[in-house]
């Protein structure tokens, strides 16, 4: 008798469990999308977790919804996302996704400096016009609707180039991968022939002083929601002229004038941030390996591997900070000049820096920030613009403290007399970070470098 009262308790036990269950869980009927009129349906779906038939437990519903809404966000394909639960009784419901589709065709034309940055352009070249690029862009982001992407461009002025690349929608029915191909063609005539003292050297011509031309192809994998990867196959030719090889033998190695060779790459992102324009929360991580020559034709012989690590936090009140650690080793120690990628280009630098340029084989990046939100609206002007992609206008503001530092090893610092290699450099310095619609942040920084060197430096930025 006692046995089966055991049995007759745990069966009871059962059923009340599944009874609470049940009242604090509630049922998917079904997923619903509006807003959308080129995109399609298959490529939001793809960024959200919740499906019909699915039960959400109530007390976590709230922050399962948040995280895909900032998971079609960062898509990068609509200006505004928004879910919403509808009750169809106690506990069945339906979720509506309303998005605002972006202006995915873009033809504009385009006037921008040919420097690393603003800051070099403006303290070190005086401003000079003449170091401008100028011509027409265009781009459709979303070409089928399945997030594809086309980019032609033609500029002219300082540097001459041209770009023609596609990004193909997804070749598989999980939307996971997808091939990008591309051709790029730049001439110079004045170019950046070495750095003397951690600074670009230039040589100024009326006739052309460098040829390149770079095909590529990049086949790309999405593994669930934050990881993906990428090999690139590519070529490159780079011919430089008679001026250029004098000046600096090893801007190619050994005085040449011509190299060609095959690359072969491979990157591993983990990116979960919370949105990928102007991150408050989540991490992002990456790793890359790279071989520049393939075969034996293949003048040049460089392997690196790159990684960095960056985390975001809140810290409440409206206070935010995030920290960033990066590296990258490249082999064999004797590199061409063109290949020697040390701080200095891209975001790869120490604030309070932006004017130098580092070279060196290794090197080794931390930088920290801390934030404070001023403002964050989102304005409304369907009253003054009819054009929707427009009439949306989010408006965000944070004071921003910073201090980073760096360490760049050249084996051969020598030969540019640099005096900020092999040793460990810090910056400092406070600033203002505007982030507004279409992927624009603009910042001002007022920085100081362990040089003793005060300055401020602007920059705009934008992801397209």
């Amino acid at each position: 008798m006692n046995k089966f009262k055991r049995i007759f308790f745990f069966l009871l036990l059962i059923i009340c469990c599944c009874q609470s269950f049940a009242a604090d869980s509630v049922f998917v009927r079904q997923v619903l999308i509006k807003g959308n009129i080129r995109t399609k349906d298959k490529i939001i779906l793809r960024e959200v977790g919740v499906h019909p038939g699915d039960s959400l437990n109530k007390a976590t519903l709230i922050e399962v919804l948040e995280n895909d809404r900032r998971k079609i966000v960062n898509t990068n394909l609509f200006i505004t996302v928004n879910i919403a639960v509808v009750d169809i009784s106690e506990s069945v419901i339906d979720i509506e996704i309303e998005v605002k589709e972006r202006l995915y065709f873009v033809a504009f034309p385009v006037f921008y400096l040919a420097d690393r940055n603003f800051n070099e352009w403006w303290y070190e070249h005086k401003r000079d016009l003449r170091r401008t690029i100028y011509g027409v862009y265009s781009k459709h982001s979303n070409l089928t609707g399945n997030n594809d992407q086309l980019k032609l461009r033609a500029e002219f002025g300082f540097v001459p180039n041209f770009e023609v690349a596609y990004s193909t929608p997804y070749l598989d029915k999980d939307l996971t991968k997808r091939i990008s191909v591309g051709v790029l063609y730049v001439m110079n005539k004045t170019m950046a022939y070495r750095t003397w003292q951690d600074k670009l050297q230039f040589v100024q011509s009326e006739t052309k002083q460098r040829e390149r031309l770079y095909i590529y192809s990049v086949f790309s994998q999405r593994k669930g929601f934050y990881q993906s990867q990428q090999l690139e196959l590519s070529y490159t030719k780079v011919q430089i002229g008679d001026t250029v090889a004098v000046l600096n033998p090893d801007y190619l190695l050994n005085a040449q004038q011509k190299q060609n060779y095959f690359l072969a790459s491979y990157a591993y992102i983990y990116d979960k941030r919370d949105n990928r324009q102007y991150a408050l929360g989540g991490y992002y991580a990456s790793f890359q390996a790279s071989k520049y020559g393939l075969l034996p034709s293949d003048n040049i012989n460089v392997f690196s591997l790159a990684a960095g690590f960056t985390q975001y936090f809140s810290l409440g009140k409206k206070f935010y900070a995030n920290y960033s650690v990066r590296g990258r080793l490249s082999f064999p120690k004797k590199q061409p000049f063109l290949q020697t990628l040390g701080l200095g280009y891209r975001n790869d630098l120490v604030r309070g820096y932006e004017l130098y340029v580092i070279d060196g084989q290794r090197y080794g990046l931390i930088k920290t920030n801390l934030k404070y939100q001023l403002f964050n609206r989102t304005f409304d002007l369907k009253r003054y613009l009819k054009i929707k992609q427009f009439n949306t206008f989010p408006l965000a503001a944070y004071l921003n403290s910073f201090a980073d530092v760096g360490y760049v090893k050249n084996e051969f610092s020598g030969l540019n007399n640099s005096r900020l290699a092999n040793k460990i450099i810090a910056g400092a310095g406070v600033g203002l970070d505007v982030v507004t619609f279409y992927n624009v942040v603009g910042r001002i920084n007022y920085s100081l470098n362990g040089l003793g060197e005060r300055r401020v430096f602007f920059a705009v930025t934008r992801d397209f």
